[in-house]
């Protein structure tokens, strides 16, 4: 996606920094691009794009895997960027915005937070240490079966039927119960009521999910919404990121999870060329556009964060090899733009997409939080988030609950009381951080 300097994407950089970002001198935006193949055919005529109201470069591999995989929610879609320093080659930044998420009243109904990773935040960059709450902790799912593994009740659903699962369940919940009065379960910890508090609730919880799971598919390679109209047989069978981002969305918009965190690795791509990056890009970007699709044949409100530990730079040497295949098979050239040469955290930035079932998401500010110079650099004073990971996560907060219809401009009141060290400054600085209104 586009990011210009003070007046937003459409102030555009200097041709030496556009350089640095990996755009050569004839695929600036603003110039005429007539004749010009781009991979997103439905461009304007000026290198840019802008079918998700967020403006793209029109040769953006993200942007034509998003389209690629979520058509049907165009004119849905809003979001914006931030322009943000974080550190290269390290997961040690702040970044993961989970256990925030949870402090302002997010559930799901089987577990709270999911991540693909077995960290404490539950990716690969760090969750803000102040913020971590081990009652949060994310649960682990980056395959089908591990969705599956959190509601199965085993054997019972096959050899009973779902009514019959549930009475069974419920007698083991009173009888756990009596034997609590009883004091004749020995907790392994101390017999105090906060303990056989927690033992009752988890029978009550897993007669819950046998009540309402037992017959109910939750694999999400067998969920029709998802097996053939997003992702192919071949694609969930062959590409491990795909069936990661599947088991993840399937959770997340059913309600089972109240936010999930997908980490996919080899984004560190500054390989000497340039249709590495593009490949992964692409990836990604199909990956994102699955869970926009996913919402909308749900009608589910959405919000989507991508963040990158670090960010890279380009010598403006092109990359002109050749793009090859087409559909599931297609493996993107160079595209003739700069080759991927190394680590630069000050052309690093943020992004959020919002997907609203029923409009377009409805802007009370702007697509750029912040900016760069002219160089294509991060202005570090620009926004408190600039050169902060954790505010950045604050900023990121006081969105969704934007969003989520907790705050609006004027009123933040929500936000300051669930995180009063928040950083980013008085009332007008947190109205002016607020993108968009409600979606929910």
């Amino acid at each position: 996606m586009l990011v210009g300097q003070g007046d937003g994407q459409m102030d555009l950089l200097s041709t030496a920094g556009y350089s640095k970002l990996g755009l050569p001198g004839d695929m600036l935006p603003g110039q005429d691009s007539t004749g010009v193949t781009l991979l997103n055919t439905s461009a304007n005529n000026d290198f840019t794009n802008n079918d998700l109201n967020l403006v793209f470069h029109a040769d953006s591999p993200m942007l034509f895997g998003i389209l690629e995989k979520a058509s049907g929610a165009i004119g849905n879609v809003d979001g914006c960027v931030i322009p943000a320093r974080s550190d290269n080659d390290t997961g040690n930044n702040p970044h993961n915005p989970l256990y925030p998420l949870a402090m302002t009243g997010a559930r799901g109904s089987v577990v709270d937070l999911i991540g693909s990773r077995s960290s404490v935040s539950g990716g690969n960059s760090m969750a803000p240490a102040s913020y971590i709450d081990p009652e949060f902790r994310p649960t682990k799912v980056d395959r089908p079966s591990d969705v599956t593994g959190l509601v199965d009740v085993g054997d019972l659903t096959t050899i009973l039927g779902p009514d019959d699962v549930t009475a069974v369940m419920e007698s083991i919940t009173r009888i756990t119960h009596k034997k609590l009065q009883l004091g004749t379960i020995d907790t392994g910890l101390s017999n105090d009521d906060v303990v056989k508090d927690l033992v009752r609730c988890g029978y009550l919880k897993a007669s819950d999910i046998a009540d309402r799971f037992a017959g109910v598919e939750v694999d999400p390679t067998l969920d029709t919404n998802i097996a053939g109209p997003i992702f192919s047989a071949t694609e969930l069978a062959n590409d491990r990121e795909f069936r990661k981002t599947a088991s993840v969305m399937k959770m997340v918009m059913n309600g089972y999870a109240a936010g999930g965190c997908i980490t996919m690795g080899g984004y560190d791509y500054h390989t000497g060329d340039r249709r590495a990056g593009e490949n992964r890009d692409l990836r990604a970007g199909r990956c994102i556009g699955a869970c926009l699709e996913y919402a909308r044949l749900l009608a589910s409100p959405l919000m989507i964060y991508v963040f990158s530990d670090g960010s890279v730079f380009s010598n403006g040497n092109n990359d002109d090899t050749a793009t090859s295949g087409a559909g599931e098979n297609l493996v993107l050239g160079g595209g003739g733009k700069g080759q991927w040469t190394g680590d630069n955290s000050s052309t690093a930035c943020s992004f959020f997409l919002l997907f609203d079932p029923t409009a377009a998401p409805t802007l009370v500010g702007t697509r750029q939080i912040g900016r760069m110079n002219a160089g294509a650099s991060v202005v570090t004073s620009a926004t408190p988030a600039a050169n902060n990971v954790n505010l950045l996560v604050n900023m990121i907060m006081l969105n969704y609950m934007a969003a989520n219809g907790q705050v609006s401009p004027g009123n933040t009141t929500a936000f300051t009381n669930i995180f009063p060290n928040h950083g980013l400054g008085n009332q007008t600085n947190l109205d002016s951080f607020i993108a968009f209104g409600s979606i929910t």
